[in-house]
């Protein structure tokens, strides 16, 4: 009887996961986040299904970039939606390569919403050195930029791994459900990316659906000021 729960248990996980995201009701601010797996995307008429803002992969480790990025990253900006940019992390890789290979290959401008470390596995790494190597990562993406990045990871990852620690970041975290994250320590999110089978005009196939826990207002406030724009020797 337990094997026959356990299995009937899993089905409906797997089954979960394969139906169509439906837009979370309640929040004001949605968007979405793409990368090549998308394939080329349509964004004038992403734009017209009342998505806001949208992140988009740049880079990973310390020598791929995303082939459609270069695409991708200014379309976004004609269409009017407001754009971000993020870079999946190897803790194995040293980050300051990491780093480097973010900054040469994304130009931001005012109005762009922070960058983005995307923090999901551990490559053999142990915590403290996962850590210490997020940290050089953030330290010269904000000194390059002159803004605070942004920490994307799942829940699950987030309250095993990061818990307790950067606390000055904002957090963007994924957790599939229509019940809110919620983290062991008690941090506050402020984006949530809540389903990856989306479905959205302009767009060949599922993509991931996020709200943002404010108004557009407050999203205003996030992106790159013209003073915050620094400049960092290579």
């Amino acid at each position: 009887m337990k094997r026959l729960m356990t299995l009937a248990l899993l089905l409906a996980l797997f089954q979960s996961c394969e139906r169509e995201t439906i837009r979370m009701e309640g929040f004001k601010v949605h968007g979405i986040d793409v990368s090549h797996h998308q394939e080329e995307i349509q964004w004038d008429s992403v734009a017209q299904n009342a998505i806001t803002f949208a992140f988009v992969k740049a880079t990973e480790g310390s020598t791929h970039r995303d082939k459609l990025f270069a695409t991708n990253w200014p379309e976004m900006k004609r269409v009017g939606i407001k754009r971000g940019a993020y870079h999946f992390f190897r803790p194995q890789t040293p980050a300051e390569e990491q780093a480097l290979n973010f900054i040469h290959f994304v130009d931001m401008e005012n109005g762009d919403l922070p960058p983005v470390l995307d923090v999901e596995v551990l490559d053999g790494s142990d915590k403290i050195n996962l850590i210490t190597q997020m940290r050089t990562w953030l330290y010269m993406i904000e000194l390059h930029y002159g803004i605070q990045p942004i920490i994307y990871t799942n829940l699950k990852f987030y309250n095993e791994h990061l818990s307790g620690h950067f606390d000055e970041y904002p957090l963007w975290i994924a957790r599939y459900s229509y019940r809110k994250p919620d983290l062991e320590d008690q941090k506050d999110w402020l984006f949530w990316q809540y389903g990856n089978r989306g479905r959205v005009d302009g767009i060949n196939g599922p993509v991931d659906f996020n709200v943002f826990y404010g108004n557009k207002f407050q999203l205003d406030d996030m992106v790159l000021k013209p003073k915050q724009i620094l400049t960092m020797n290579n």
